[in-house]
């Protein structure tokens, strides 16, 4: 199984462009795709946008004694995530709400498009919009670009319906589902009009499922909590996941494990590899390999007077050698003892033998192998800190109440303070004293002793082998360390691959309450007769960002057959660039003879108001805001030596 890598893209800052003289001489028009996860900006002369960045603006916070930080706007913002909790955005889901952002984005795309004249922009705008704007977010926008940039006219449209008509330029009839960062619209098209009373909106889109990707891994791998971000969590929606076709079965499947193994994406997470600088230095380091060197070899030079010693003594063997040797050993031992004791009186005392019994495990024998010592020096290293270890986790487990061992504690101490005890002969084995260690809270024995041995140890191995690099602080040596691996810091992204993005289908996953995308198009269907129904169905049209989802178009051709009568027919296209063919549509429209009809004019502006809009087949409908009731004014008459008062308007 491979592994892959996260990319953690930086965005690059745009460069200030120079001001085309074709473009400055005449009214070119300016296409703004205003859309609430990217901003899309080109002439309308030109094929593709030259701006694309995200709608986003971090504003540094003031710190006391300095100056107020730059705002950053788009891809200035290198690293979204430094400044994660000082982005805003113009946006309310899909709604343009905060216009001190929205014009420090015009600001930062004008600038970069090296617009330069003085005062005003000479230009037209195209500029997308949500379906059904309120009339109140249109005049605040018609105001900033009329008051503020000084534009000459403003055109309005949807982006979904641009998209469709630069798609399917002859079709007129269409079931368009536009699939945005916050929201996703259902929109049936009838004789190139949207039927703006059957339209439906489901408050479900990209950055739903991007949070709901970031808080399932979060939950998994709560170790890596601060590593899982949402940049990466939306990397991995955008590179790693898929609708499934039918997903109760495609659950089921996970079940399996080969189906998981095979399916699976073991996600790298950055990480660094902790170690212990080297106390020597590198010259010490080549002494210290010479050293070793010189003891190999004069090793292998015993190991051949020892095969002369056994041909000389007939032996077969070193085993037999040895066992002559042990025997020697004992009756000089035993010689020892005798005389020891026969020298000595009853009130002497002994050294401790336990330093000594230490120098004899660590000091290698001259007829040892020399690796085998080692190795058996490292495994005793890596037991002694395999105790340490638990010791402490039990440690743990004891400072916390609801733990077993915490309340295996509580259990003894209250079977010891009972008072009523029928045969109390707690002390006569040595065994009964042992509960005093099971219910200490330093894990009963100390580290003391072992703490020694694991310093010795250490010394040893730091002198006679040239790999060792590991310390008893960090508790990790060479191939016992199980830290800061690549293994501890991957992410297994399984069945979270559908789980996220059904959420377009499945709102009810994160609590919400609206109906799925199958069941929102199956409602409203059931509004048209059957022969519209068959003229919608037969151009079922995606588009918007999450449209690019694998498996989208094969999950709506299962729903709309389950949903739609048996034998029928039914066409689903996507989008040929779901995030651009907005752009492209606006680009289109604004390059046609009859845009001058639908430009709102600054006379028009000023005559009939901001909210003001000129219809077109991609636009919204325009419905005028009523006119507010006027205040009555109060005034006070005198009838009869009373006074009264009458409303007059």
């Amino acid at each position: 199984m491979t592994t892959l890598e996260l990319k953690d893209a930086k965005t690059v800052p745009d460069p200030i462009r120079t001001y085309p003289k074709n473009v400055r001489n005449s009214s070119v028009p300016l296409v703004i795709d205003n859309g609430s996860y990217q901003c899309r900006v080109g002439w309308a002369t030109q094929k593709e946008p030259l701006l694309i960045f995200k709608n986003l603006i971090a504003k540094p916070r003031k710190e006391r004694g300095k100056k107020d930080g730059e705002t950053q706007v788009g891809n200035d913002i290198t690293n979204v995530e430094a400044v994660r909790f000082q982005l805003k955005t113009q946006f309310d889901r899909n709604v343009v709400t905060h216009f001190e952002a929205q014009e420090q984005v015009f600001d930062y795309m004008f600038t970069h498009l090296g617009i330069d004249t003085e005062g005003h922009i000479s230009h037209p705008i195209v500029m997308t919009e949500a379906f059904l704007n309120p009339n109140y977010s249109r005049h605040l926008m018609s105001e900033l670009l009329f008051e503020c940039y000084g534009v000459p006219s403003v055109c309005y449209g949807i982006d979904g319906l641009f998209s469709f008509r630069y798609n399917n330029p002859k079709c007129s009839a269409a079931l368009i589902i536009n699939c945005g960062y916050h929201t996703t619209h259902i929109l049936p098209v009838i004789n190139n009009q949207v039927d703006l009373t059957r339209s439906r909106r489901i408050n479900v889109g990209g950055i739903h499922i991007i949070n709901y990707l970031h808080r399932l891994l979060q939950l998994k791998y709560p170790a890596h909590f601060a590593a899982i971000t949402p940049s990466r969590a939306e990397e991995l929606v955008h590179e790693q996941t898929f609708i499934a076709v039918n997903y109760q079965e495609e659950l089921s499947l996970w079940a399996d494990s080969d189906h998981y193994d095979d399916n699976v994406r073991r996600i790298q997470l950055p990480y660094i590899v902790q170690t212990v600088a080297p106390g020597l230095t590198p010259e010490q380091q080549k002494e210290r390999r010479k050293e070793l060197a010189r003891r190999l070899i004069e090793i292998n030079a015993r190991k051949r007077e020892e095969r002369k010693i056994l041909d000389f003594y007939e032996l077969s063997s070193g085993s037999d050698l040895q066992k002559l040797i042990s025997q020697l050993q004992a009756r000089i031992e035993r010689t020892k003892q005798k005389i020891a004791a026969a020298n000595t009186t009853e009130d002497s005392v002994t050294e401790d033998p336990k330093p000594k019994i230490l120098k004899q495990n660590v000091k290698p024998k001259d007829e040892e192998d020399f690796e085998t010592w080692i190795a058996r020096v490292r495994k005793r290293r890596q037991e002694i800190l395999e105790r340490r270890n638990a010791r402490r986790q039990r440690r743990q487990d004891m400072a916390k109440r609801r733990t077993a061992a915490a309340q295996e504690r509580m259990r003894l101490i209250s079977q010891l303070a009972r008072k009523e005890k029928r045969d109390d002969n707690f002390g006569m084995r040595d065994e009964d004293w042992d509960v005093y260690k099971a219910i200490n809270k330093e894990g009963g024995d100390s580290d003391s002793d072992e703490e020694q041995k694991l310093l010795e140890l250490e010394d040893v191995l730091r002198h006679h082998d040239p790999e060792f690099e590991g310390s008893s602080s960090s508790g990790t040596a060479g191939s016992g360390n199980c830290g800061n691996t690549a293994e501890t810091h991957q992410l297994h992204v399984g069945i979270e691959r559908i789980r996220a993005p059904e959420l377009l289908f499945q709102p009810s996953m994160i609590g919400s309450g609206e109906a799925g995308l199958a069941e929102t198009i199956e409602f409203v269907l059931r509004g048209y007769p059957a022969d519209v129904q068959t003229a919608l169905v037969s151009n079922v049209f995606l588009t918007g960002g999450c449209a690019a989802f694998p498996g989208f178009t094969e999950r709506l051709h299962r729903e709309l057959q389950e949903m739609r009568p048996f034998k029928s027919t039914f066409s689903i296209t996507t989008a040929a660039n779901p995030t651009l063919d907005a752009w492209y549509g606006a680009r289109t429209f604004s390059s046609s003879p009859d845009l001058s009809q639908y430009l709102v004019t600054r006379s028009e502006y000023e005559e009939k108001g901001g909210e003001y809009l000129k219809e077109h087949n991609n636009s919204n409908k325009y419905y005028p805001s009523p006119t507010p009731l006027p205040q009555a004014e109060t005034i006070p008459l005198a009838v009869s030596g009373e006074e009264i008062e009458i409303d007059v308007f």
